[in-house]
């Protein structure tokens, strides 16, 4: 998989992301309501990465900057959003090879450690996301007080 920094507002990004909350909609009844602003996804407050097989948009994922002053964070954090790989090309390893590079550019602007919130409907992330050595942390954001959710995080090198 090619994967290539793209605006969240581009045109491959803008498909991936209708896909994912397409699929909130199925597995929670609604798309993901936290508030995104397309901005902090752009360096050097964030990433937005799709990965591309034979030139096709196929998976998805950006990590935008959180510090301590906001309830929940730590200085270095980089949060995990709109973590997607496209229904049809699943099972391939793709979701880790992604997981890694978003990582690694978050490594890359200087932050320390990545979070990210999920639930109790997406078992096949918690089991990436505990696989690639995340651990449960507090929880953050709009979710919060949501039965089923998870949060986890993860020390960057």
């Amino acid at each position: 998989m090619d994967l290539v920094a793209r605006a969240y507002g581009s045109p491959d990004a803008q498909k991936l992301i209708a896909e994912v909350q397409q699929e909130y909609v199925v597995r929670y009844g609604g798309p993901d309501a936290t508030p995104t602003d397309p901005a902090q996804f752009e360096p050097p407050l964030g990433t937005f990465l799709v990965g591309y097989l034979d030139g096709v948009p196929v998976a998805c994922a950006g990590w935008r900057s959180h510090d301590s002053d906001e309830p929940g964070f730590r200085d270095g954090d980089a949060e995990l959003k709109r973590m997607y790989v496209s229904v049809e090309v699943r099972g391939r390893g793709l979701a880790r090879q992604l997981l890694a590079a978003i990582e690694q550019s978050a490594v890359a602007a200087g932050r320390r450690r990545m979070v990210l919130e999920t639930a109790d409907m997406q078992p096949e992330a918690i089991g990436l996301y505990v696989s690639s050595g995340y651990l449960a942390i507090p929880g953050f954001g709009l979710y919060l007080d949501e039965p089923g959710s998870h949060y986890f995080g993860r020390g960057l090198p």
